[in-house]
């Protein structure tokens, strides 16, 4: 299954990021915990050349803590800024305020021996849809300043955020990059809710969650929905059909809803904290 997603209105979003990014002093980029570096868009790569980077690695609570982990020591070596954090949780967003300041010290620096005092960092906030950048704003901020929502793309404009006499954000549209090179990470994309759900063939991409769990997390199917983990993905989305009564008229297996059902139990962690993509060990 080879997805590919490119709204016409994210080329308009990258333009205006390009524009607006020779005001930022650092770019703050939200990616899944879940899949920190399929969601990582590498656009945003080229976009930030010569700024400070800072990666959040959001939704941490959904994920697999070890591997959380895993990964901050990974971007760590790559030369970001890194934290882990629940956006929905003010505590968690606290420590944001001091990683941009220690990011900026020379930028901070450089403005105050230029008698320069007080004049707040600008960040840009970015990332791929529905990975909760405006819940994290709003968390941030203390008050609901941007719009939230649970589908790809809520966000369509840019709009500024004081937050303090220290930070400044520029909130932007979810962006995605014209084609995913790796079928698998379009597919993880796809699986967090990150690709409208309406373009998508949901069985086909249950069936591939359900292959990477049965490998990576032997026995979470087998616990949540008390079926036999056999190996066949199809046989185990059919048991899940079964024990669950997802039928269709002619009382026969309706995959599909058992395929739905599958995708929001992952999305919620009903399955339990879980990771899909795996920190390379030579890092």
């Amino acid at each position: 299954m080879n997805i590919q997603w490119y709204p016409g209105h994210m080329t308009k979003a990258r333009r205006m990021m390009q524009e607006d990014i020779k005001l930022i002093d650092i770019v703050a980029e939200l990616v899944d915990a879940r899949v920190p570096l399929s969601s990582k868009n590498p656009d945003i790569d080229d976009l930030a050349k010569g700024k400070s980077r800072l990666i959040l690695l959001n939704k941490a609570d959904l994920a697999d803590p070890a591997r959380t982990k895993a990964w901050e020591n990974y971007f760590k070596k790559q030369g970001f800024y890194v934290l882990a954090l629940d956006a929905r949780v003010g505590k968690s967003v606290k420590a944001v305020t001091g990683i941009i300041q220690e990011a900026c010290r020379e930028k901070i620096e450089r403005d105050r021996r230029r008698g320069i005092i007080n004049r707040p960092v600008r960040a840009m906030v970015a990332g791929i849809p529905n990975v909760g950048k405006s819940t994290f704003i709003n968390t941030y901020a203390g008050k609901a300043c941007t719009k939230t929502g649970n589908k790809p793309g809520v966000t369509k404009g840019k709009q500024w955020i004081r937050l303090n006499k220290n930070v400044e954000l520029l909130d932007t549209p979810g962006i995605l990059w014209p084609k995913f090179e790796d079928p698998s990470v379009g597919l993880k994309l796809a699986m967090i809710g990150s690709i409208n759900d309406d373009i998508l063939d949901l069985r086909d991409v249950a069936w591939n969650l359900v292959g990477i769990l049965l490998e990576n997390y032997p026995g979470i199917l087998k616990n949540r929905y008390n079926i036999e983990e056999n190996g066949d993905k199809m046989d185990v989305i059919q048991q899940i059909a079964q024990v669950r009564n997802c039928r269709q008229k002619g009382n026969t297996l309706d995959t599909d809803k058992a395929s739905k059902l599958i995708l929001d139990d992952f999305r919620s962690a009903r399955l339990g904290a879980i990771t899909l993509d795996i920190p390379p060990k030579d890092q």
